[in-house]
């Protein structure tokens, strides 16, 4: 049986963790899946959203399989640690915008998972957290360098220091999950973010993405020369044409990626 399972319809991708009896935790054969998966989508043109969840009702994911980690040598533990950062940061570096939706336990990898999508929405009641230093260990596919960035160094030195278990609800108020839902309706809150930026010119929204992440990196003024080159993409599109037709007549516009 899969252990990625990927449903594609009306442009959004859903990939699901589908390892539910281990709280869908990442072993190797599960990470190399995923990046299959994520390498794929990269470049298909129909798809211009993508929806990460965990199959089963207790968890998102887990992290890394400490069954699995026991068995393994050094050299194999450093092979698993290179390529879930590799396969997360194929997710950060996604061309679509990407959403966690937090249908249970996030915990360690899971989490960072979360923290490689541009969006985390959390089911209500559930809990979530980088817990890597209560194992000895650290946090190690970009939770040290995404989180800080996400709430701020101080914010995200106290989580992960004290493997500290957030609620949903906390998590809000830490800035690390945009929302929280009932999670009976998890999935439509998701599509439903979804559907508003489908309603928006797919090129557009992957050259704001990559304006916004790449920004971020740099000093304002190498920001705004990054966002220059990126609107510079977009001017000879067929999708800007169409934008400004169906301004002027009145209509929906009928973007095609182009």
């Amino acid at each position: 049986m899969s252990t990625i399972v990927v449903e594609i319809k009306e442009h959004i991708a859903l990939i699901t963790l589908n390892r539910p009896d281990a709280l869908n935790a990442f072993n190797y054969d599960t990470l190399a899946e995923l990046q299959a998966v994520v390498e794929g989508i990269r470049t298909n043109q129909d798809v211009r959203i993508v929806i990460f969840t965990g199959s089963g009702e207790k968890a998102f994911s887990v992290g890394a399989d400490l069954k699995e980690r026991k068995t393994l040598t050094e050299t194999e533990v450093r092979r698993n640690i290179y390529k879930i950062g590799e396969v997360f940061s194929l997710i950060d570096q996604l061309p679509q915008p990407t959403i966690a939706a937090i249908n249970g336990f996030a915990f360690g990898g899971g989490m960072e998972l979360a923290l490689s999508c541009d969006f985390r929405i959390a089911a209500a009641g559930t809990s979530m957290g980088l817990t890597e230093t209560s194992l000895a260990i650290i946090p190690g596919a970009g939770g040290t360098q995404r989180l800080p960035r996400l709430i701020g160094q101080a914010k995200a030195m106290e989580l992960i220091l004290t493997a500290k278990r957030l609620s949903s609800e906390e998590a809000l108020e830490y800035g690390l999950v945009n929302k929280v839902s009932e999670k009976e309706n998890l999935l439509n809150v998701c599509f439903e973010l979804a559907d508003q930026m489908l309603a928006n010119g797919p090129l557009a929204l992957q050259q704001a993405k990559f304006a916004v992440k790449q920004g971020m990196n740099g000093d304002l003024q190498t920001g705004l020369q990054i966002e220059r080159k990126a609107y510079e993409v977009i001017i000879p599109t067929e999708d800007r044409v169409e934008a400004l037709a169906a301004f002027t007549e009145k209509r929906k516009p009928n973007f095609k990626g182009r």
